[in-house]
Parts: structure tokens; sequence; C-alpha cells
């Protein structure tokens, strides 16, 4: 026993070390450390150079605390009226949004023949963009008072409230339940949605106030709580884990939720990491050449449908042709939700092998593809037109 005690200290450790070189790398190269992660847990997984077999009921447990972190700390960047004021506002472009970028993640996994489970699983992850990524590349490029970033964050908004009720789906579909329990599901889930922004416009602060603290060691312990028991009881009804944490985040409100942030960043960095790590191990990287052809396609399909989304919406709200560039650009990035979406379909046992492979390298592509677009596209848009100037 203490020998394997000391095997899982000595291999957590290692886990942890190395994480912390990727990520410094990738900040020290300007990009997101999602693709990094996956690359680690594809060294270390099954069918990787090394394989760890001492941590693996740790980093299951800490990757769905992290998922539940994502999604908590997603809440809390939006209060009740925000949801309801953005919806409102982007409605039209969410929808361009769902079409042109839910469309290519059916179309291939139909003709990959992996039905309608894994068609519902594949839209998920080719439309949700990456809200981390595109937050870090408007801060580092310094476009956060642009004109077309309103009409960015809207649309990510939308795609926030659509995962909303797409979780409960998802669930619902890959757990296999029948066509009244799933409808049974769902309508517990769009319930507890709305009844979640009712009390959140109309008592936000009574919610606060309940986790709540000057003692962070207390706010803490409250926040991690609240999140773990809401989260629980979601996935004993039936309903995404995820969504519970969700829909806690939009009901803490004000300075509460500005200070919760705060706290949980960290926490929730490193609780994220070990499920993208435990994404990485679970893939097989033999799986991914002969998916690989499929990832590209998809990547420039989608892609090319993300640009066109946030030039159509920035063009309706008025901005110039470089800025309907910026904010197509903005949205290519996938990450974090794609693969939170992945991971739940591997879990269930209702993907086929190739689909954790396809969704980690496409994951991979966009993430890296994403942030390189947001810096050139502009760029080489405005070195077309000087051409054409300079010919005309």
């Amino acid at each position: 026993m203490a020998h394997q005690t000391a095997l899982s200290l000595i291999q957590l450790g290692a886990i942890f070390f190395g994480l912390g070189l990727l990520g410094r790398l990738a900040g020290r190269i300007g990009m997101s450390p999602i693709p990094l992660y996956l690359v680690g847990g594809l060294v270390f997984g099954t069918g990787g150079l090394i394989e760890l077999h001492h941590v693996d009921e740790f980093i299951e447990l800490a990757s769905e605390i992290g998922v539940i972190l994502l999604l908590l700390l997603l809440g809390l960047e939006y209060t009740a009226s925000e949801l309801v004021t953005g919806l409102r506002s982007s409605w039209a472009a969410g929808l361009v949004d769902v079409v042109l970028n839910v469309t290519p993640g059916v179309a291939v996994a139909l003709l990959l023949g992996w039905g309608v489970t894994g068609a519902i699983a594949m839209a998920g992850v080719t439309y949700i963009s990456s809200s981390g990524i595109v937050a870090k590349v408007l801060n580092d490029l310094g476009r956060v008072g642009n004109r077309e970033t309103p009409t960015i964050l809207s649309i990510l908004v939308f795609e926030d409230l659509v995962m909303a009720g797409y979780l409960p789906v998802l669930t619902a579909v890959l757990a296999g339940v029948g066509f009244v329990a799933g409808l049974q599901t769902v309508g517990i889930a769009l319930a507890a949605v709305t009844l979640v922004l009712v009390v959140a416009l109309r008592f936000g602060r009574y919610v606060s106030l309940i986790v709540d603290s000057s003692d962070r060691e207390i706010f803490l312990l409250k926040l991690l709580g609240s999140a773990l028991l809401v989260a629980g009881f979601a996935s004993a009804l039936q309903v995404s884990a995820a969504v519970g944490a969700f829909l806690l985040g939009i009901a803490i409100s004000d300075s509460t939720a500005h200070n919760a942030t705060k706290l949980l960043e960290p926490i929730r960095d490193l609780f994220a990491a070990l499920f993208f790590v435990l994404f990485g191990l679970s893939t097989d990287p033999a799986s991914i050449p002969p998916v690989l052809g499929w990832a590209v396609l998809l990547a420039v399909v989608t892609a090319s449908t993300k640009i066109a989304t946030g030039w159509w919406a920035a063009g309706r709200a008025g901005a110039s042709r470089y800025g309907r560039a910026r904010a197509g650009s903005a949205l290519v990035a996938h990450g974090e939700f794609s693969i939170v979406i992945a991971g739940l379909a591997v879990a269930a046992g209702a993907a086929p092998p190739e689909f954790a492979a396809l969704a980690t390298t496409y994951v991979l592509l966009m993430a890296i593809l994403g942030p390189v677009a947001a810096r050139g596209l502009e760029p080489i848009l405005r070195s077309v037109d000087r051409l054409r100037a300079r010919a005309a």
C-alpha cells in the first residue's frame, strides 16, 4: 500500500509539474494551453509513450469537478438581466450561428455512420466557441473596447444559453432513455433554467447573501459546497451537473460574483487542466491518423462558418469591413466546452472510439487556428485592399 501511494504521488506530482511547464510554454508563444494539455494526455495515456496506472481514479473525480467549475464560472460572468438582454439583441445572429456551425458536425457524424447520438454530440463540438480563448485574445489584442466586441460577446452569451438547453438533451440521448423520459428530462431542465432566471432577476441578492462571506476560507468552502450540491442534485434529476453549476453561477450576482470569480479562477484552472489531460489520456494516439482528414475538413469548414457568422452579425451592427473581419475571426477558437461535450459522450460509452480521436484533433486544430486567425485576418484583408488600390 505504501509503495502504491508513493507511485501515485510521484505520478501526480509529475502531471502537475508537467502541466505547469506546458502552461508556461503556451504563455510564451501566445496561445491557449488547452491544446498542450491534450497533447500531454495523449503522450501519457492509452497507446502513448508512457502509461499512467495509479492516478486514474483521482483524475476522473478531479476532471468532474473541473467541468463543474468551468460552468460555474461561466455563469458567474453573466447576470440574469444581461442574459435576457443578450438573448433579445442577438437572437438573429445566434440562429445563424446555430445553423452554420451545427450542420458540419452533424453531417460528418452521419457520414461516418455514428447515428443520431453521434450526430447530436458532434453538433455541440463544432458549434460552441471557446469563450475563454476568445476573451483572452480580445484582451491580448486590445480589442475589448472595439465597436464589434459587443456583437462578439452577445453571440457568446447566446451560445451559452443554447448550451443550457442542449446539455440536458445530450445527457438524455447519451443515457439512452426513451422519448417520454427524454422529454421529461428536457422539461425539467428548461423549467430549472426559467426558475433560476426568475429567482436571479428578483431575488439574486438573497442567493448571493447565502454564499457570501468576508472570510475567504469560509467563502470558498460555501462556494464549492453549494456548487457540488447543486451539480449533484441536478445529476440526480437526470439534468447535466454542468447545467446545475451554470445556473448557480447565474443566480450569484454583483460583488459576490466578482469576488467568487477571483477566488475560484486558480482552482478552476487546476481542475480543468486535469479534465483536458484525462480526455487526452482516454484517446489512443493511433486512432488519430484515420480521422485526421475529417478533422482538418471540419476545421476549415467551421472556421469559415464562424467567420461568416461574425462578419454578418457585426455588419448588422454597423461595423466596418475590418471590424467584421475581427468579429468573425474572434469566434473561430474552440476549446473547453467542445471537450466537455465530447467527454460526456465518451464517458457514457455512447460514442465510438473514433469520436474521441476526432474531437481531440479538431479541438487541437481550432484552439491553435483561432488565435492565429484573430491576429492575421485583418492584416491580410488590409493588404488585399492596398493591392487592389494600387492595381486600380
